[in-house]
């Protein structure tokens, strides 16, 4: 798990003069809600991918799933270097995060059924899994869990004041 505190700056060259670094608990916060996250993987050959996806964050970290064969978990593995974005489509209002991290995968069934859980609480039973075989288990057949626990983050404040925070985890 990343420390609770983060070391902290603003970083003035992208930020209003009124503006204040943020708390790393609110980064968590909106990590927590947020619905719709974009993951930005590397292919083989080097070129992006980048595609959307439903995650939750759990125990100091963010966790997605897919299912095996899809594109992102071929990407993952050859590099497991990743880029999770959330926020607001708009560009005075809201505010967006950037988690850059490792993805690991989970498979261990007592975190696996912790996640299966946290995902129906946050996305509702439509979101059910079972946990079966070091994976999730659901209508679309198996599915890879990953955890990413941030390395670095980015906080973007748009509108009155704009702002860039960044939080750097020492691991």
């Amino acid at each position: 798990m990343p420390p609770t505190a983060p070391l902290t700056t603003l970083d003035p060259r992208y930020s209003d003069e009124k503006a204040t670094a943020s708390d790393w608990s609110q980064a968590v916060a909106r990590l927590s809600s947020a619905e719709v996250f974009w993951l930005s993987t590397v292919r083989p050959e080097g070129r992006p991918h980048v595609t959307p996806l439903i995650a939750v964050w759990h125990d100091g970290g963010l966790h997605f799933c897919t299912g095996a064969e899809e594109r992102k978990a071929k990407n993952l593995r050859d590099n497991q270097e990743v880029v999770l974005t959330t926020g607001a489509n708009a560009l005075n209002e809201g505010y967006d995060v950037v988690v850059e991290g490792t993805a690991t995968r989970v498979s261990d069934e007592k975190r696996l059924r912790a996640l299966a859980a946290a995902y129906v609480e946050k996305y509702g039973t439509d979101w059910t899994f079972e946990v079966r075989d070091g994976a999730f288990a659901g209508d679309g057949g198996p599915a890879l869990v990953f955890r990413v626990e941030p390395r670095t983050a980015f906080g973007f404040g748009k509108g009155d004041p704009y702002a860039q925070t960044r939080w750097q985890f020492t691991q």
